[in-house]
């Protein structure tokens, strides 16, 4: 297993993070979403100086987080396994306190795991609290809702 983030405030972490890479999906993998019927799981990656949620289609052989309005391939990543929590509504900056911590951005701020429906997709991507938007990769872009849902313990 890769290097975690520390992420302060949070008193003990209940979910597991495998490093894998160029597809690979490892036993106990998360489901997050689907696209198309494939079944879309959650991984976090480091890009760019920040430690990213973003998604991951097996039959790609590799997984997308987005940032700087793209949506990014990303080869090597760390996937959420043997975790057992659910979605919640949620909307803007109201981040609940049970919320999964998975990455940061490269100023410190802690990020979490959003997903939504888009385009016939359900897509997983990165909550940013302080701009109040869950942001999917998805074809090329790296798209903004501010109605999402939000994964929590």
């Amino acid at each position: 297993m890769s290097r975690r983030p520390v992420m302060p405030g949070h008193r003990h972490n209940k979910e597991c993070w495998i490093a894998a890479r160029d597809g690979e999906v490892p036993p106990g993998a998360f489901i997050g979403g689907e696209d198309n019927g494939e079944p879309m799981y959650v991984i976090r990656a480091y890009y760019e100086g920040s430690l990213l949620p973003g998604k991951l289609l097996e039959s790609q052989e590799q997984g997308y987080v987005p940032w700087a309005g793209s949506d990014n391939a990303v080869f090597e990543y760390e996937v959420l396994c043997d975790f057992h929590g659910s979605w919640h509504p949620c909307s803007g900056d109201n981040i609940p306190p049970n919320a999964v911590p998975a990455g940061t951005s490269g100023d410190g701020e802690i990020l979490y795991v959003g997903r939504v429906v888009h385009d016939g997709t359900l897509t997983v991507g990165k909550v940013q609290p302080s701009l109040g938007f869950l942001y999917i990769p998805f074809y090329g872009e790296e798209l903004s809702f501010s109605i999402f849902e939000i994964l929590c313990y």
